[in-house]
């Protein structure tokens, strides 16, 4: 049995949104998005004390872009996965792994207008500082997805990939910050790639979720 441990809205729905699309046998252990993840128990599982963590076959795995490598190499090497004869192999280690450079953005800004909880101690500078690095990773995927490849309706040239779940996931949170308006490809890439089956699965309940408004605009000086 597999046992993810998870917060919704965060990282962990990367890689639950990873094993529905697998199809395997999983379980889910939801935890509050606070002082918990800093329990002992919790750190034996996570040592930073962050989600996600996955128990499987007796031993624990944290950080998401190990756990992705390890269950596409396992349970859909040449789906999901990319093997290492594929072509594609080399854009999709860079493409699972650029997902936690939007999600480190996304997180600073989560930060600032979620979880500190006194106004003095949120920045409108930090605010519109990681804002305009999301739309330098905004910039990356748009370039990907405008590259004049046949059918590149995903990240990679074979097609859907668990690099499309994994920054999928991260434009997910950081689209809370920062808007599509001036990039129509990814605009398109998102909506096709959030439609699935495996996404719509991972969405949170409405009373578990981290983020209470659609959209936060940096606050003026």
């Amino acid at each position: 049995m597999i046992t993810l441990h998870h917060c919704p809205q965060t990282r962990s729905m990367r890689t639950l949104w990873l094993l529905h699309e697998l199809d395997v046998p999983f379980q889910v252990n939801i935890h509050p998005f606070d002082k918990s993840l800093r329990t002992p128990e919790f750190l034996t599982l996570s040592p930073a004390g962050r989600v996600p963590a996955l128990e499987i076959d007796g031993e624990r795995m944290f950080e998401t872009g190990a756990i992705t490598e390890y269950l596409c190499d396992r349970f859909s090497p040449n789906g999901l996965g990319r093997g290492a004869d594929s072509p594609d192999r080399m854009a999709w280690l860079v493409w699972v792994h650029f997902a936690e450079t939007v999600s480190q953005h996304a997180a600073a800004l989560t930060q600032q207008h979620i979880v500190l909880y006194d106004d003095a101690m949120r920045s409108p500078t930090v605010m519109k500082l990681e804002a305009a690095r999301l739309g330098k990773c905004y910039d990356a995927i748009e370039a990907r997805l405008s590259t004049p490849v046949e059918n590149r309706d995903y990240l990679l040239t074979s097609g859907f990939s668990a690099a499309d779940i994994s920054v999928g996931q991260a434009v997910y949170m950081a689209r809370h910050f920062r808007g599509f308006d001036d990039h129509p490809e990814l605009a398109r890439w998102f909506a096709r790639i959030i439609d699935r089956p495996g996404f719509q699965a991972s969405l949170p309940e409405a009373d578990t979720r981290l983020y209470d408004q659609d959209f936060y605009p940096a606050w003026e000086t």
